[in-house]
């Protein structure tokens, strides 16, 4: 058992005392959310007390299981902790997503996926059962061959099907080194060519890309091995004196037409996008008009991780003002795709991440490639689509609305952890609702927030004025720069002399 880590016991009354929270909530049939800590969601919500479960002391991984290679964890458990618990068993998740702070419930219920999907498929697809408590305060074990329906359908479904409270994951072998491989490409189908081929490579254990811009991408290979070599010298990430990784694979492959070799300690390589949040933490510089070098990067490296910057981005209100979208499109239909965002947008960097999946995707979206035979591997790309909007918000929500449309046009899906611009008609055409909606009623959830409830913004309210001077007052206020940006620095600074305090 983990050092540190409460006992299976002490797990199952945390569990009894959320159950009977629940089932006081069905009784009454009031409708209730989560509250789970801290987050690294790009969604801020504003939570009554009175309607709140506290799950946030499910935080801990119960067992790591050497021989038969899985491990139980809590659903708070980020990702940073779950690798450090299972590295000295010398295992690893199949899976783990790329920002530390990301939790296995948040994966599990918002789906996510890394650079190794390409083999294990999404962060759902590594999980071998889950603990729930139902809608009516139940507490059921659902997997792929007990109550499947529930299974398959909390993953992705944001909660509204009931708490989950305890995983049981598949591990794998990990060496403590990966090997890194950065292929150049000089083209947006030379890129997409290039990862399809080395996805074919059984000896890689992670693949993903970056676009640069039109004549510069990278397809990044990763083999876990023992150390590093001369030909292959050791690169670090994680320290403040570190280059951002996208920046060295920029720099290390600007006019090359060779592949180029280094070597990272494992650790290092899942969370290489953690500072800067990839590249998203270049707009922080531009927003207060700080230079962006390495000697800046140095001296705010504080401010540059990812639970850091959600935290200041959702307290600046400026998450509303950042185009923030993960996109999956069809293998076939990535290359249009990726032309369209680059004519429309010019958001470069792009992030590409393949997958394999051979099941329905979360929610049953209503795509071309699901009508391929039960069972039969599909591939997708994932694009992440990250970059400032318009600064009008009726032009910032049109081009929102304008991404998902070519997404659904070119038969892919967006993730939902990101905000969803649909209408309800659209929701509902785009998803199976009513297959959604009989799982509710099936296990007593039909009280809770749905799907779209959770994801979905109302355009008719967002962005309006308000209505009474004062507030007027206040919105204009707060839209002249800096305010809301040093706002944003300031509880985050506020919070950390708040916890450093207990």
């Amino acid at each position: 058992m983990p050092s540190g880590s409460k006992t299976m016991e002490e797990h199952g009354r945390s569990v009894q005392a959320i159950s009977a929270q629940v089932n006081q909530f069905f009784q009454r049939k009031v409708p209730f959310r989560l509250y789970h800590g801290s987050t690294n969601s790009t969604q801020s919500r504003t939570v009554d007390p009175t309607r709140m479960v506290d799950t946030s002391k499910l935080s801990h991984v119960l067992q790591v299981n050497r021989e038969a290679k899985t491990c139980l964890v809590e659903p708070n458990v980020p990702m940073d902790q779950l690798v450090d618990a299972t590295l000295p068993y010398g295992l690893v998740p199949q899976v783990i997503m790329e920002f530390p702070g990301i939790t296995v419930g948040g994966g599990f219920s918002g789906t996510a996926g890394e650079s190794s999907g390409f083999r294990y498929g999404f962060f759902e697809d590594t999980i071998n059962w889950v603990e729930i408590v139902l809608g009516s305060g139940q507490i059921v074990k659902a997997s792929r061959d007990e109550l499947s329906d529930l299974f398959w359908g909390a993953a992705g479904s944001f909660g509204t099907l009931g708490v989950t409270t305890m995983f049981e994951m598949r591990l794998i072998e990990a060496k403590p080194y990966v090997e890194l491989t950065y292929h150049p490409t000089p083209s947006t189908s030379d890129c997409l060519k290039v990862m399809s081929a080395v996805c074919q490579d059984e000896a890689n254990d992670y693949v993903d890309g970056v676009l640069f811009a039109e004549d510069h991408g990278v397809v990044v290979t990763g083999k876990m091995v023992d150390g590093p070599t001369s030909e292959r010298p050791l690169q670090r990430f994680s320290l403040a004196q570190n280059p951002w990784f996208y920046i060295h694979a920029e720099r290390a492959t600007k006019g090359k037409q060779e592949p180029v070799h280094f070597t990272t300690p494992l650790r290092d390589y899942l969370f290489r996008y953690d500072r800067g949040a990839f590249w998203t933490g270049k707009y922080a510089f531009q927003y207060f008009v700080t230079p962006f070098n390495r000697i800046t990067r140095y001296i705010l490296d504080y401010f540059m991780h990812t639970r850091v910057m959600y935290h200041a981005l959702h307290a600046s209100g400026h998450a509303s003002k950042y185009m923030i979208q993960d996109l999956l499109l069809p293998s076939e239909t990535a290359l249009p795709f990726l032309d369209f965002v680059s004519k429309e947008f010019a958001f470069y960097p792009l992030w590409l991440c393949p997958f394999k999946i051979s099941r329905p995707l979360s929610l049953r979206p209503r795509i071309p490639s699901d009508s391929k035979p039960a069972g039969e591997s599909r591939t997708f790309i994932n694009v992440g689509v990250w970059g400032p909007g318009s600064t009008d918000y009726a032009r910032f929500v049109q081009q929102n609305r304008l991404l998902e449309q070519k997404v659904r046009e070119l038969g892919g899906i967006k993730w939902l952890y990101a905000q969803a611009y649909y209408t309800d008609d659209e929701f509902t055409e785009i998803y199976d609702v009513k297959w959604y909606e009989r799982l509710r009623e099936k296990y007593c959830a039909t009280y809770l927030p749905t799907v779209s409830d959770k994801v979905r913004v109302d355009i008719t309210k967002a962005g309006k004025a308000s209505e009474t001077w004062a507030g007027w007052l206040g919105e204009v206020a707060w839209g002249v720069w800096p305010v809301s940006g040093l706002y944003g620095v300031w509880k985050t600074l506020y919070q950390r002399e708040y916890l450093l305090a207990k």
